[in-house]
């Protein structure tokens, strides 16, 4: 008996060695090409803040996820609204009409699409409460890095320019002087 267990502890510790280093397969944080390359899938905030901030949308990354905002931004739903809770070192999170948290669109709300892309610096997650499938019309944007989100939160895209008006984002749940949307519109 204790030859046989002499005998499996190395094998274990070599099976264990070989599933610990294989290499875990992410997406791509470059998009298709024809992603990049079709205009509604470039979203531009202007924040009244002053910043401007574009986001590449993911569409191969959450089909419908992406298509709900595209048909919001298309209905002007996001000007006027606030980042409503805005923690520093995390992330600001807006979409929301109620300005609370607790509201969405009049669309029905929507199935998770978790990937394995990671919430890095400028990631744009789909808000949801503590059940996923509860996404409907609110995003956040990364300041910071978060494994703890990763494949819990449908990615929707990523800031490629303007995290410096995202940076300035007024902080706070709610901040006393919230930043607006002033307007959101895709094509940039």
């Amino acid at each position: 008996m204790i030859t046989k267990t002499l005998f499996a502890l190395p094998l274990a510790a070599f099976a264990f060695a070989a599933v610990a280093q294989a290499p875990l397969t992410l997406p791509s944080m470059i998009p298709p090409p024809a992603v990049a390359a079709n205009p509604a899938n470039k979203l531009t905030l202007q924040l009244s803040n002053g910043g401007t901030v574009v986001i590449q949308l993911r569409p191969d990354l959450a089909p419908a996820h992406v298509q709900r905002m595209q048909a919001l931004v298309r209905r002007g739903f996001y000007n006027g609204l606030t980042f409503h809770r805005v923690m520093p070192g995390f992330m600001a999170q807006g979409g929301d009409p109620t300005g609370t948290g607790e509201g969405g669109s009049d669309f029905p709300d929507l199935k998770a699409e978790f990937t394995a892309m990671p919430f890095l610096r400028g990631t744009v997650g789909a808000a949801r409460t503590q059940e996923p499938d509860t996404a409907n019309s609110q995003f956040f944007i990364m300041f910071a890095p978060n494994a703890k989100l990763d494949n819990n939160y449908t990615v929707l895209g990523r800031v490629i320019a303007g995290m410096d008006g995202v940076d300035r984002i007024a902080p706070g749940e709610p901040p006393p002087e919230p930043t607006k949307i002033v307007s959101a519109t895709l094509g940039g």
